[in-house]
């Protein structure tokens, strides 16, 4: 009997180099991230940037100006990010890339805010004096201006937020209304008379892109013009020309007629009616002949009797009865038939009613023909008041509003016989974006800018335009299409919050006054006093100066649309600022082709010739997570601030940057979720690399040529995602990105790469090469994932970089891109890794379908027979790549494989299963590397 005591059982396990990092697992974004901002806002590190980047080439992209009127929504979240991506991507580039942040402050979007909370008081906005309500609206967008500055700040955008821009500052307001100036010299600016989108509402000219289109149920009618004279057909006198309008406020307005000369037209004799039809039989009538059967059955026409057929040619010379004629006294001019090439016998009757105040094109085809045939001069009237009301130029309909005027008109009509049917029709009308209230189109005197005079305004942004880089390449079309087919820019809004368009009209001659000493008096008192100085009692002496009479001037109180005022902002924030002109890029979303970009490129090129930008980006709009339109009433509304209180501002960046901003995005629970679950995938590739980082020195380096070819693949995968990083950077095309990114991490990194040297990091030597070698790489890959995810993850970034470097050390965001050394690309080499990754996976399958039948629990406790064509790696080699045991090699023209239980027993320590553990007397339990590393 052996009394002698057991040696007891040796524990390893603190002989094994396990990860330590002081990086959470746990993020806990939403504590951790303001504390990061006011380590930043109290190491003034925006300043701290703009210094160290002195010298470098300047990359600009100038601000858009949101509306300060309110909290942010998604959309402003994803603008704002998606512009700081690309600003810190510059940066790192190696730029010097100074971003202004700014801010639209007037404008009818404050106003009418304004204005809500004098209704909800019961006040009258029009019995406040101006001056007081220009403060009120100031002071609304000076508070609404601060919540959203802070808000934006919290999503991590960083920029000159203490020298923000804004256009109620008075330096701008002085700008802006030197840049009307410029046109007012130049000769661009006029007033005219044309339609132009009205809000009765609002009771003020709208720009395309306040309008929005939605579903409207209008009146319609079918009215019958008595031909009094047809020169080039006479038997069509005293016949009546049927029209079709779903808009039968306009009817009073009505002066002319519009056929198309190649449309094929039908006289007919009417027979027999429906009963409760409105056109009598015996009525002789005419319509477009392709129309006949459709106008017949909305009429109530039984039968009838084709009496000939016509080109509309013949309607030249014509002149029609309007069908008010009589109505109270009035109505008794002519309706002149005009050929118009934009008239289709498509729908309605092939002819078309034409009131010049209240349409576009019949405007341009009544300013067309007066232009012509001034001895047959339409007259153009002013129908319609501020308020939507007709005026005394609508006799017999005086103060009723245009939205209830169908029924007066139905009853005028039918009184006079001229009503040959009405209607209603369902259809896309166009509604102000505010007031949510449908516009009507009215002839007004407005100021405009001349798109073809001699400043050809029109041609020069279409070459501007074709020398611009877009991403997409889309917008291209689009923008150019709009510039192509736009009218003159009217620029007048008849409001109170703006700039003025501070300019005087001669009163005898009506010329407007152009004169550059009056304009630069206005120009250095909008500076130091603001834009209220036009509103002063005795503004007009003081700036027309000593040489001219007030009282024979009209002062001009309407005020600029606020679209040229953000048009204008690259006058007053980049040469100012000492910013490059034209910017890099301008960046905003897809509707800005008819907004921003629109009014900055006319605004530009009508001062300068140039256009403001090099470069466009266009995103598209957040929807909820089924597609559908964000509303508070269907509840599916995700606010920026919910989703940074539950998951944090990097949450919300890493959704913005790994969708395909070009298109419209989605947002909702589930997907901010997988959102996360992306995120947890990235930090714990951070939290790895750090933790298999610990206490890295400079002395353990290996030289490239000295790695084994799994580390210098690695290298080469960092160059092509590099490449591709500075790439996106220098295109402004990020799509894609951070999920090739992500990828990389969770398929390059995680799953192969880290799996396999797991080993190696925990088990070699301290000072072995190979793991010297895999250290040396993975310092690469924290240098390189920290820079590279700076731009979108910037607090993640930042943590991860000070976790390692110390809190003291210099910020990531202070830090460019690596630069690579051309040595690590290796294309060869990545071709024959291809093919071990290949082998690689058909072999994992094999062993996981063995583990599965349960030969065994884990691939360390397999053999396996490896046959393979010849130059791959060798059997130490393929041990380390697929995480087995024991390899025996074999050559031959196919993979083929053999897999067994590994004989031997298992190292406790590198728990491979080894016939050489348990030879060591002293260490029976470990194989010989793992004794050699206990015992060195």
């Amino acid at each position: 009997m052996n009394d002698a005591p057991e040696t007891p059982a040796r524990d390893y396990r603190k002989t094994v180099f396990l990860p330590q990092t002081g990086f959470p697992m746990k993020a806990d974004l939403p504590n951790r991230e303001p504390k990061l901002l006011a380590k930043w806002a109290a190491a003034e590190s925006w300043t701290q940037l703009r210094a160290k980047s002195k010298g470098r080439p300047p990359f600009v992209l100038h601000d858009g100006p949101p509306y300060a009127n309110g909290p942010l929504h998604i959309g402003h979240a994803l603008n704002k990010i998606l512009k700081d991506v690309i600003n810190r991507a510059a940066q790192m580039s190696g730029t010097d890339a100074d971003y202004v942040p700014g801010w639209d402050c007037h404008g009818l979007p404050i106003e009418w805010k304004v204005e809500e909370e004098y209704r909800a008081k019961k006040l009258d906005k029009d019995q406040v004096p101006v001056l007081e309500f220009r403060a009120e609206c100031r002071a609304y967008a000076k508070k609404w201006l601060a919540v959203q500055s802070e808000e934006f700040q919290r999503l991590g955008v960083a920029g000159d937020w203490a020298n923000r821009y804004a256009t109620m500052d008075f330096p701008a307001e002085s700008v802006i209304v030197g840049e009307i100036g410029r046109f007012l010299m130049n000769g661009s600016l006029y007033r005219g008379l044309r339609p132009v989108m009205w809000s009765p509402v609002e009771k003020t000219a709208l720009a395309e892109a306040e309008i929005e289109y939605m579903d409207h149920v209008s009146p319609t009618l079918h009215a019958l013009f008595r031909v009094l004279r047809a020169p080039g057909m006479a038997e069509l006198a005293g016949s009546d020309v049927a029209i079709w309008t779903t808009t039968p406020w306009t009817i009073p307005g009505n002066r002319a007629l519009a056929y198309g000369p190649e449309i094929q037209y039908a006289l007919m004799h009417v027979d027999s009616v429906a009963e409760g039809a409105l056109v009598k039989p015996g009525a002789r009538l005419i319509v477009a002949l392709a129309l006949l059967p459709q106008f017949c059955a909305e009429a109530g026409i039984a039968t009838h009797t084709l009496v000939t057929t016509f080109p509309g040619t013949a309607f030249e010379g014509a002149a029609c009865a309007a069908p008010l004629r009589g109505h109270a006294g009035a109505y008794n001019h002519e309706a002149l038939m005009l050929a118009g090439d934009y008239v289709t016998d498509d729908a309605g009757t092939g002819i078309v009613h034409i009131a010049p105040s209240h349409g576009e094109e019949d405007f341009a085809l009544v300013v067309a023909h007066n232009r012509a045939h001034p001895e047959a001069r339409i007259e153009i009237p002013e129908c319609v008041g501020d308020d939507g009301t007709y005026t005394i130029q609508a006799p017999g309909f005086e103060g009723i509003h245009v939205f209830r005027a169908h029924e007066p008109v139905y009853a005028a009509l039918t009184a006079l016989g001229t009503l040959a049917a009405k209607g209603k029709l369902n259809h896309s009308y166009p509604h102000s974006w505010r007031s949510k209230k449908p516009v009507i189109y009215r002839a007004t005197p407005q100021w405009f800018i001349a798109m073809d005079d001699g400043n050809a305004i029109r041609q020069k942004s279409l070459d501007a335009i074709a020398a611009t880089h877009f991403v997409p390449d889309i917008g291209r079309n689009r923008i150019g299409a709009m510039v192509a087919g736009r009218p003159d820019w009217c620029i007048s809004r008849q409001r109170a919050w703006g700039v003025p368009i501070a300019v005087f009209v001669e009163k005898r001659t009506g010329e407007v006054l152009r004169d550059a000493s009056v304009m630069q008096r206005i120009v250095d008192a909008f500076r130091t006093e603001g834009a209220d100085a036009w509103y002063q009692p005795d503004a007009a002496a003081r700036f027309l100066g000593n040489e001219r009479n007030p009282d024979d001037y009209e002062q001009v109180m309407d005020i600029v649309d606020v679209w040229f005022e953000s048009g204008s902002t690259h006058a007053f924030v980049l040469p100012p600022r000492n910013l490059p002109f034209p910017a890099d890029l301008y960046l905003e979303g897809s509707d800005q082709h008819r907004g921003w970009f629109q009014s900055s490129l006319l605004e530009s090129v009508g001062t300068r010739g140039v256009a403001p930008f090099k470069a466009i980006l266009t995103h598209g709009f957040v929807l909820d997570e089924s597609g559908r339109k964000m509303s508070k009433s269907l509840g599916n509304v995700t606010a920026p601030q919910e989703v940074m209180t539950k998951y944090g501002a990097d949450i919300l960046r890493l959704w913005v940057m790994n969708s395909d901003t070009a298109e419209d995005l989605r947002i909702g629970k589930n997907i901010l979720e997988q959102q996360a679950e992306l995120y947890r995938r990235l930090r714990n590739t951070l939290r790895w690399l750090l933790g298999n980082l610990a206490g890295f020195e400079e002395s353990e380096r290996v030289p490239v040529a000295e790695m084994p070819e799994l580390e210098r693949w690695v290298l080469h995968r960092l160059t092509e995602l590099d490449a591709r990083i500075r790439k996106a950077a220098r295109d402004y095309d990020w799509n894609g990105v951070v999920p090739e990114i992500h990828a990389f991490c969770a398929t390059d990194l995680s799953a192969f790469y880290f799996d396999i040297r797991k080993d190696s990091l925990y088990c070699d030597a301290k000072d072995s090469p190979r793991r010297r070698a895999a250290r040396t790489v993975l310092d690469q890959l924290h240098r390189c994932l920290c820079a590279w995810l700076a731009p979108v993850l910037v607090f993640t970034a930042e943590e991860a970089w000070l976790s390692r470097f110390g809190e003291e050390a210099e910020s990531i965001h202070m830090q460019d891109f690596p630069a690579l050394p051309a040595e690590w690309k290796d294309e060869a080499l990545a071709e024959r890794w291809v093919e071990i990754r290949r082998i690689r996976k058909l072999v994992t399958a094999s062993l996981e379908d063995h583990r599965r039948d349960g030969l065994f629990g884990s691939s360390l406790q397999a053999r396996l027979g490896l046959t393979l064509p010849g130059g791959t790696l060798n059997a130490a080699e393929w041990e380390e790549i697929l995480i087995v045991s024991q390899v025996a090699m074999g050559e031959g023209a196919e993979v083929a494989l053999d897999v067994a239980l590994a004989p031997g027993a298992k190292c406790e320590r590198c728990w491979r299963v080894l016939p050489e553990v348990g030879a060591s007397a002293a260490h029976p339990t470990l194989c010989r590397r793992c004794e050699a590393v206990v015992e060195g």
